[in-house]
């Protein structure tokens, strides 16, 4: 019998968060995150994850879970979030998956390549590296030893050059061999009903510079100080989320916090239009809202309509 779950995609700024919230409300749902950013703790501010008033109004999942030294990758989100998914159905609620990482969500509702499970000591074995020798010294190894998974990636691309690896070392087989076995879906009892909120870029880069200030008042540069005495390695997912290093560039006397400020924000900015691109054209969804999430009641009314 399928079973019901609500799935929210969209840029940065553009009120998935509101949406979801709303939708949990009416539906006796809770909301599971599916940001690349948000899964990880120290950076609530700078990843702008759900309000502690928003957290009492519905029970959230996959939230600030992860520590941030974690090398946090969409086949681990998956599982997390599959697990997460049947705990919901299990209290006869309405999983809300929501979030901007295209491939999480793609993964989830379209299916995902049959990888095996990567052992914690080769995880071990390749953050070693990294840690001693960087990122772009294992993309040299993998160039040499899996030339078809290094001509797929971007070799600043530091999370997926590591699994890339890992799944190499793993398996003996390249990440370009999997990637063309048939997809598996992880829920194929799941009955979706997905939802695109595809604003004009113009209201995304006002709401981005917004966020972004509103981020600095409530104590982002503080978070900042707080992750960089960690003294983590700078190619880790939650050493790269948007604002993260120029705040950083900051603290260490590099640039002004001006131009950190206005570097965020570009960056953010930027962040948001690549993903209103991907949503645009490579997530078709049931529902589309073409303007930022503000409390439409309007398009509650649509999703309820829709949803069986």
């Amino acid at each position: 019998m399928p079973k019901n779950i609500i799935v929210i995609g969209g840029p940065t700024a553009s009120g998935k968060s509101g949406l979801a919230l709303d939708l949990a409300l009416e539906f006796d749902g809770i909301i599971i995150n599916a940001d690349a950013s948000q899964v990880y703790q120290g950076i609530h501010i700078i990843s702008a994850a759900p309000s502690t008033d928003d957290k009492a109004k519905a029970e959230h999942k996959l939230y600030e879970y992860l520590d941030p030294s974690i090398n946090g990758n969409v086949f681990n989100w998956l599982n997390d979030a599959v697990a997460a998914v049947h705990e919901v159905w299990k209290q006869n609620k309405t999983p809300i998956i929501v979030g901007g990482s295209g491939l999480y969500l793609d993964n989830l509702v379209r299916g995902t390549t049959p990888i095996p499970e990567v052992s914690p000591e080769v995880r071990q074995k390749v953050s070693d590296f990294v840690e001693k020798n960087g990122i772009q010294a294992l993309y040299k190894k993998l160039l040499t030893e899996d030339s078809a998974a290094a001509a797929m990636l971007n070799a600043n691309d530091s999370t997926r050059v590591r699994r890339a690896y890992e799944i190499f070392l793993s398996s003996k087989r390249s990440i370009a061999e999997w990637y063309k076995q048939p997809m598996v879906q992880k829920l194929p009892e799941a009955e979706y009903l997905t939802i695109n909120i595809l604003p004009a870029k113009s209201d995304l880069d006002y709401r981005c510079n917004v966020r972004f200030e509103q981020m600095l008042s409530e104590g982002a540069i503080d978070e900042v100080k707080e992750l960089m005495a960690r003294d983590l390695s700078p190619d880790l997912p939650s050493m790269r989320a948007k604002g993260v290093p120029e705040l950083i560039s900051y603290l260490k006397n590099i640039i002004s916090l001006e131009e950190a400020i206005e570097l965020s924000q570009l960056h953010t900015r930027q962040y948001a239009k690549r993903q209103l691109t991907w949503f645009r054209n490579k997530f078709n969804a049931d529902l589309i809202l073409p303007t930022c999430y503000v409390g439409q009641k309007d398009f509650i009314n649509d999703v309820k309509k829709s949803y069986k």
